[in-house]
């Protein structure tokens, strides 16, 4: 049952958006309950080699990242609702598993469960929302945004209570709490008939219709930017200054709580969704400029009271960030308002414009896009690394916010797939 059109928020979309809505919420609260917490669990309490836990927490995001293709196409066959159901099913697994079990094969069977899981779920759960939000697909992903920052928030602030107790508490309270989501969302999420459901042809024909799909993906490849660019909240940022790094996810996590549908209503009454992200990757660009000044040390940024470098850096490493000084401080928390601001403008355009490039394939796309997203993601930490030895950490990443945002641009000028007229947003009736 679809709600009222008039209406906006939360309430102003259907039972199934609400639900999808909570769906994502939990599984964020319960995934970063537990997986900051993961690597100081393997290496400190059971003492495993660093080498080790690395591997079990990449065998979690291969599977995920590498079979995203694959859980969105099941999607679009078998339905979206049973995917969603199947993800929370191993995701409860799989965390059950890293809370008692302490061999090394056992520890990657889990995280290879927690990945697949993933792989199931998110893509599922990105079509359905897309399905039943029709033409109001932007607010409706703005909200998505807004519940999903909230889980990221709660989720390890839960996590550092419950691993005073243990960390195996801390696994089976998030298993538990999937399990509950599970059984929650059997019941009460209305089951909604796959896109491709009984279509000719098989999964390997949308594969190759969605990777033959030439504006589709130099749109993936354009916006794959701005992936690396919102990664450095874990990387460069909390590198520069650490004693920030807190901050950096209070401020964030706060701005998409609080501000997301006021930024998405602006954005919508001005722009186009082409201009919006592009606009958006430009002003992530930026972000990356403020910080980059900060450690050049001009004139009126320097502090006195520098102390040096973090501990954590040496080298070319520690004068490409800066050091950690004052005015880096400053720098670092102002470049995480302007990077999450443009965040917020991208976001909901960039998820309703990849259902527009899907059509009936729509889980398929978003498969693809996140598999496109994640690989590049991986690439350009790896290219952002090199950059912090180089000297060169910041003002490479203004290059790749620039750079998407200029492809973004072209693609949106010659209108393959991404829409030049302005969706209006929703009145808001109360």
């Amino acid at each position: 049952m679809r709600a009222p059109a008039g209406r906006s928020g939360v309430l102003g979309h259907s039972r199934a958006v609400r639900l999808l809505m909570v769906n994502q919420l939990t599984i964020n609260v319960g995934f970063y309950m537990l997986m900051p917490y993961l690597a100081g669990h393997l290496t400190g309490d059971l003492g495993l080699a660093v080498w080790v836990a690395a591997l079990v927490l990449g065998v979690r995001n291969l599977c995920q990242q590498g079979l995203f293709l694959v859980g969105g196409s099941l999607a679009d066959r078998v339905g979206y609702k049973p995917m969603i159901l199947a993800g929370l099913a191993l995701r409860t697994v799989g965390f059950g598993m890293l809370g008692v079990v302490e061999g090394v094969p056992g520890l990657i069977v889990a995280s290879a469960l927690t990945g697949l899981a993933g792989a199931l779920f998110n893509p599922a759960a990105r079509a359905y929302l897309a399905a039943e939000a029709g033409e109001r697909k932007v607010e409706a992903f703005a909200l998505f945004n807004v519940f999903y920052q909230t889980g990221i928030l709660v989720g390890p602030l839960a996590g550092v209570l419950l691993n005073g107790l243990a960390f195996r508490v801390t696994c089976l309270t998030a298993a538990g709490l999937f399990a509950v989501l599970g059984i929650a969302q059997a019941r009460m999420l209305p089951a909604r008939r796959g896109s491709r459901a009984g279509a000719d042809g098989s999964v390997v024909s949308d594969w190759r219709a969605a990777l033959t799909d030439r504006a589709f993906c130099q749109f993936a490849l354009a916006m794959t930017g701005s992936y690396v660019l919102g990664f450095q909240v874990y990387l460069s940022l909390p590198l520069a200054a650490p004693a920030q790094a807190t901050w950096i996810f209070v401020v964030s996590g706060a701005m998409a709580m609080l501000g997301q549908l006021r930024v998405t209503k602006w954005a919508q009454s001005r722009w186009s969704p082409g201009q919006a992200m592009s606009r958006g990757l430009a002003l992530m660009a930026l972000a990356f400029a403020l910080p980059g000044i900060a450690a050049t040390g001009l004139p009126g940024l320097a502090t006195p009271a520098a102390t040096g470098p973090p501990a954590a850096l040496s080298g070319s490493r520690a004068a490409a960030l800066g050091g950690g000084d004052g005015a880096m401080a400053v720098a670092v928390i102002a470049a995480t308002v302007l990077l999450t601001l443009g965040s917020m403008i991208v976001y909901p355009f960039e998820m309703a414009t990849v259902a527009g490039f899907g059509g009936d394939r729509v889980g398929t796309y978003y498969g693809l896009y996140s598999t496109v997203s994640g690989v590049g993601t991986a690439l350009g930490n790896v290219l952002t690394g090199v950059a912090m030895e180089a000297g060169l950490a910041w003002w490479g990443l203004v290059g790749v916010g620039l750079g998407s945002a200029l492809a973004v641009h072209l693609l949106y000028r010659s209108r393959h797939g991404i829409s030049t007229e302005r969706v209006e947003p929703a009145a808001d009736t109360g």
